[in-house]
């Protein structure tokens, strides 16, 4: 495990690093993008990471260091992909703010009104009174199942069965007390945005990675970001992940093969894609200029609510998370985890700027015991918005 020690270093020299760069000519920010990199993968020792950004015009540059197989010796590159997590919770969002573009659902809708036939329905918590913006929104007060004591193991041994069943997910929290009344408060939950996918699925009759497919991925040209939903992913990375993880998986989280030994089918709409920092980026750019659809959608994109009392300036809404007040302004995006992975997107709207960037691995981030991930997210902001200025 990396110690803090190093993760300051790391830091420490990636602000010498500024200094330098800053003190002559400007340089090529896509050769400072690479040493950049490399400087961070030589502090904090991880595997392998891709880096993209959307410059104002939508023009995308990736970079990749490291190896995406260390055993084998194979080289991370741009096109290599990795399991996004929780960054899926953008596409499902803006998909519910299509859909109800179309007539076809309301954030005001119960969720009832869609899945209130279902013979489990009545054991949700708050199940009378949660509306699909209290999902969208985390403010439903559901319990969140991936977190739950013992329910890892049995995330695991779920996506070995046969046929997938995402109503299983649910389970977990039937009969649970409900953390708040709906609406009143605040807290995430994936088995929140299940329930948002199947009310997606029950108000259109259809596939919601077919819908995501066809309303967002496909017309955008991300023709990188598949669903996560089998063991064996076209041009995925290893991921590796820490010893005694609550998922009872092996370090390595891939067989010699190239097959995942475990499923990521369990995640289904709580995240769901694998991906590239390239298409990613190139996500986050059209999402949050407002050409992901022809709708106009930015409004109830960006209506967030506070997540925390103590914490004013951080807002939650149509699966964006939004940091207000920020040394260069509001900033959009989401993290992703999963075993094995981290991903990070951010929008720095006053620069009209997108970073993305994937690791393939979680240790030391699962734990919080570094800062790699936000030192990251500060260093690619700082150089690369330094570059936009010049």
């Amino acid at each position: 495990m990396i110690s803090l020690f190093r993760a300051t270093a790391a830091l420490s020299a990636c602000l010498l690093f500024f200094v330098q760069a800053a003190s002559g000519d400007p340089s090529d920010p896509d050769a400072e993008v690479q040493v950049l990199l490399e400087s961070f993968r030589k502090a904090y020792g991880f595997p392998g990471a891709t880096v993209a950004y959307a410059a104002p015009d939508g023009n995308v540059r990736s970079y990749a260091v490291g190896h995406s197989d260390v055993e084998a010796g194979i080289p991370m590159t741009p096109e290599t992909r990795m399991l996004a997590a929780s960054i899926g919770k953008t596409i499902w969002g803006a998909l519910v703010l299509s859909l109800e573009a179309d007539g076809l659902i309301s954030r005001s809708d119960l969720v009832s009104e869609h899945l209130g036939e279902q013979p489990w329905f009545d054991r949700v918590p708050n199940a009378a009174e949660i509306t699909v913006g209290h999902l969208l929104s985390h403010t439903s007060g559901l319990p969140d199942h991936v977190h739950m004591d013992g329910v890892a193991t049995e995330l695991i041994a779920m996506g070995r069965l046969n046929r997938f069943d995402p109503t299983a997910l649910v389970s977990f929290v039937l009969d649970e007390p409900a953390l708040f009344e709906a609406g009143t408060a605040w807290s995430y939950t994936d088995t929140g945005y299940i329930l948002l996918g199947l009310v997606m699925e029950a108000a259109t009759d259809a596939s919601v990675f077919e819908l995501a497919a066809e309303r967002l991925l496909v017309p955008l040209g991300l023709a990188a970001t598949v669903p996560s939903d089998k063991t064996m992913l076209d041009g995925l990375a290893v991921g590796y992940t820490i010893d005694n993880n609550p998922f009872g998986l092996a370090p390595r989280t891939m067989d010699d093969d190239g097959r995942l030994n475990w499923n990521p089918v369990i995640e289904w709409t709580g995240g769901g894609f694998a991906s590239t920092s390239a298409d990613l980026a190139l996500w986050g750019h059209a999402l949050f200029s407002g050409t992901a659809m022809d709708a106009d959608y930015l409004g109830p994109l960006l209506d967030g609510v506070v997540v925390h009392p103590d914490a004013p300036g951080v807002f939650y809404a149509a699966g964006i998370a939004i940091y207000k007040e920020t040394p260069r302004g509001p900033v959009y995006g989401h993290g992703g985890w999963i075993p094995g992975y981290v991903s990070s997107l951010r929008h720095y709207a006053d620069h009209d700027l997108t970073i993305a960037f994937q690791i393939n691995t979680d240790v030391g981030v699962v734990d919080d015991s570094i800062d790699l991930v936000p030192a990251l997210e500060e260093a690619l902001a700082r150089l690369l918005i330094g570059a936009l200025e010049q």
